[in-house]
């Protein structure tokens, strides 16, 4: 089956108001961001995503942000945007923050098929007991916190261990970005990209994946592959300008001797 398509456009023309997004990407590293222009395009609103972060002020999901087409986030931290925290605290978008491994693989267990799994991440914390503020108010009060979560002791190794159940993330769509594809969704990462990209991927219902390169089935390794092709259901091929477009987060240089 052929799943490439012409254009990201086109790719991601039947996302409605108030879909769910996975979105692969930590920092600004993996982020597909020529769907997320094309989404933003698009119009969709009232969009709930899912991600490591929602990228910076000008780049990344903070375009969508910007925007305000984003109304909740899932996400296991604010990091550098300061029009997510604005939002945030503003009361214009509510925030569900949970621990970054927790996170990882409540999409993990979506695409699995597993619906909840106990970890010992944030037990005796806000994270299990509630209490954590989702969403403010416009005069800065607390108008929805996190509920309390179940919790269970188990045996682990010999000794009794309390954990919290958390459950599985399943979205309506999937947005990545990985370096090789063919065109039945086999994909492969580069390096640190590949990060969150495979399990965004395996949450989402309707997966979509740019791809520097796009090339014919068998072309690809199968020992390369990183994420088998059940999980994508649409590719689009990038052209090489928008390919080099791969911003650096934060610059950090010092002087060098020779220049004193």
């Amino acid at each position: 089956m052929d799943k490439s398509y012409d254009t990201a456009v086109e790719a991601v023309a039947d996302i409605p108001d108030g879909a769910t997004l996975t979105v692969g990407g930590f920092g600004l590293v993996g982020v597909p961001i020529v769907l997320i222009r094309a989404l933003l395009q698009q119009g969709a609103r009232e969009l709930e995503v899912v991600s490591n972060n929602c990228g910076v002020d000008d780049w990344g999901l903070g375009e969508l942000l910007a925007g305000g087409r984003i109304r909740r986030i899932i996400a296991s931290y604010i990091g550098e945007n300061k029009e997510f925290a604005r939002q945030y605290l503003g009361g214009e978008v509510e925030v569900e923050l949970t621990p970054q491994g927790t996170l990882a693989e409540r999409m993990r267990a979506g695409g699995a098929g597993i619906p909840a799994f106990f970890t010992p991440a944030g037990v005796g914390t806000v994270v299990s007991e509630g209490g954590m503020p989702w969403r403010y108010a416009a005069d800065g009060s607390v108008s929805v916190v996190s509920p309390p979560k179940e919790t269970k002791v188990f045996d682990s190794l010999g000794a009794p261990r309390e954990y919290v159940l958390e459950r599985a993330i399943r979205a309506d769509f999937g947005l990545v970005r990985a370096a090789r594809g063919d065109r039945h969704g086999n994909l492969v990462f580069e390096q640190s990209a590949r990060n969150f990209n495979p399990l965004a991927a395996m949450a989402g219902r309707v997966t979509i994946a740019e791809v520097d390169e796009l090339v014919d089935a068998g072309e690809l390794d199968p020992d390369e592959v990183h994420l088998p092709g059940i999980y994508v259901d649409r590719i689009v091929q990038l052209t090489p300008e928008q390919s080099a477009e791969r911003p650096i987060e934060k610059t950090t240089v010092r002087i060098r001797p020779e220049a004193n």
